[in-house]
C-alpha cells in the first residue's frame, strides 16, 4: 500500500488543521493506521492509532485532548484533526498502516510496514 499524507502547512498559534493520509490499494479497511510526528533533531513520536473494523482511538496522554484520528473506509483515508496548536507541534507529519495487526504496541514504528513521506506542519507563535 501506498500512503500519502496532506494538510500540513504554515499557521500560527491556537490555530487548528486536519491532515489527511489517502492509501492506494483495496485493503484500506484492514490496515491499522497511525500517525506520527518528527521534530526538527528528535525522535519520531507516536501520536494516536485508529483501527480497523471497530475504529476504536489510542492515543498517548501527551496527545489525548487536541489530537482526534478518523477514518472513512470508504474514502481510503484517515485523518488527524488538530486543535488550539502550539509551537512545539511543529513536526512531519506521518501516517503509517499496519496489515499484519499483530507486533509491537500500537505506538512502536517498527509495528507499521507502510510510511507516507510526510506533511510539514509549521506553528508560528
Amino acid at each position: 500500500v501506498q500512503l500519502q499524507a496532506s494538510g500540513g502547512g504554515l499557521v500560527q498559534a491556537g490555530d487548528s488543521l486536519r491532515l489527511s493520509c489517502v492509501a492506494s490499494g483495496r485493503r484500506f479497511g484492514g490496515y491499522v493506521m497511525a500517525w506520527f510526528r518528527q521534530a526538527p533533531g528528535k525522535e519520531r513520536e507516536f501520536v494516536g492509532a485508529i483501527t480497523r473494523t471497530e475504529q476504536n482511538t489510542y492515543y498517548p496522554d501527551s496527545m489525548k485532548g487536541r489530537f482526534t484520528i478518523s477514518r472513512d473506509n470508504g474514502k481510503n483515508t484517515v485523518y488527524l484533526q488538530i486543535n488550539g496548536l502550539k509551537p512545539e507541534d511543529t513536526a512531519v507529519y506521518y501516517c503509517a498502516a499496519d496489515g499484519l495487526y499483530s507486533g509491537p504496541r500500537f505506538s512502536h514504528p517498527d509495528r507499521y510496514q507502510y510510511w507516507g513521506r510526510g506533511t510539514l506542519v509549521t506553528v508560528s507563535s
